[in-house]
């Protein structure tokens, strides 16, 4: 049975009717999830690659699916996308050469269209690393206003809660103000997705100061930055995770905390802890997890894993659409 939060966003999805685009194309799952996108109206989604190939996948499957295609070798956009990637590259020494052969790769010419407008979002990863998504994400749709760091989120699905996990995915070992940047971005995502009011918990293994150490001192850090620049979102750090989630812990270990042990998203203070623990949710905890979310993004762009299913990119294309709201 599907969690209610997600056919919410299944229904927020069709409402929004956003149009993704899907740069890794020429994989089987990429074009299953299409169709089911399609047929479900979450979305009017566009495979972005070779015709021929994509057509002769379909073809083997024996798909009865006429999917709407764009491909980058004979589309009449490609020249004016070689253009702008240029115009946006050219002060980074990228050669107007160099430009044209990269639009001719998917990833890029999916990433111009939506810097461009053409496109609402863009889902890809099933096929490309996240290295290769990443770096085309950044040349062509580049940051948001205002945030210095691409991370990444999850949300975390259990029977009778909904959370935000973040970073689980990108930044290995994140600065105070990068723990700042991915808790915002976060804050800002969930929100979009879940309509939820965010309850931020910068976690630690020290609460208010229990213990005394440089990655302490980083997460409060975190805190005193992020509190500081946004003042009227609730949050408080450093926490223990058993303060940030359990009420009559809070009591003790933190009697004057804004969250009060009921927070629904947790900022990790290093990639080791983050995935160590949205991987123990789901595996232990019998939670969904939805992602890696790429975030910080003027637009969103975002990440598969290469062992993705086909409903998991149906998962990430409806969350991608109401990112993009």
């Amino acid at each position: 049975m599907k969690h209610q939060v997600l056919s919410d966003i299944y229904t927020k999805a069709r409402t929004a009717s956003r149009t993704i685009y899907f740069p890794d194309a020429e994989d089987i799952r990429t074009i299953q999830a299409a169709h089911h996108i399609t047929e479900q109206g979450l979305a009017t989604p566009v495979l972005i690659g070779n015709k021929q190939n994509i057509c002769s996948i379909i073809d083997a499957q024996c798909l009865e699916y006429s999917p709407l295609i764009i491909d980058p070798a004979t589309s009449e956009l490609t020249p004016h996308y070689t253009e702008i990637l240029f115009e946006l590259r050219k002060k980074k020494n990228l050669s107007y050469q160099a430009a044209n052969e990269l639009i001719a790769q998917p990833l890029y010419w999916a990433g111009i269209a939506l810097h461009n407008g053409d496109c609402d979002g863009c889902v890809a990863g099933s096929l490309s690393s996240t290295g290769d998504v990443l770096r085309a994400a950044l040349h062509t749709v580049g940051l948001a206003q205002g945030v210095k760091t691409v991370s990444s989120w999850f949300l975390m699905l259990f029977d009778d809660k909904v959370y935000g996990y973040a970073d689980c995915g990108v930044v290995p070992y994140p600065t105070s103000e990068q723990l700042a940047d991915i808790a915002f971005s976060t804050v800002d995502n969930f929100h979009k997705v879940t309509a939820m009011q965010s309850r931020v918990a910068f976690l630690s293994f020290s609460t208010y100061g229990s213990a005394r150490h440089e990655s302490v001192e980083k997460v409060q850090e975190a805190y005193r930055i992020f509190s500081a620049m946004h003042p009227d979102i609730i949050a408080d750090g450093e926490l223990q995770f058993d303060a940030a989630i359990v009420p009559a812990i809070a009591q003790r270990k933190a009697p004057n905390s804004p969250i009060a042990g009921e927070a629904n998203i947790f900022i990790f203070p290093n990639l080791d802890a983050g995935n160590i623990a949205y991987k123990m949710s789901e595996r232990l905890g019998g939670a969904q997890a939805i992602g890696p979310l790429i975030q910080g993004l003027h637009k969103p762009y975002c990440d598969l894993s290469r062992g993705c299913s086909v409903q998991d990119i149906i998962d990430v294309s409806a969350i991608t659409v109401l990112m993009s709201v």
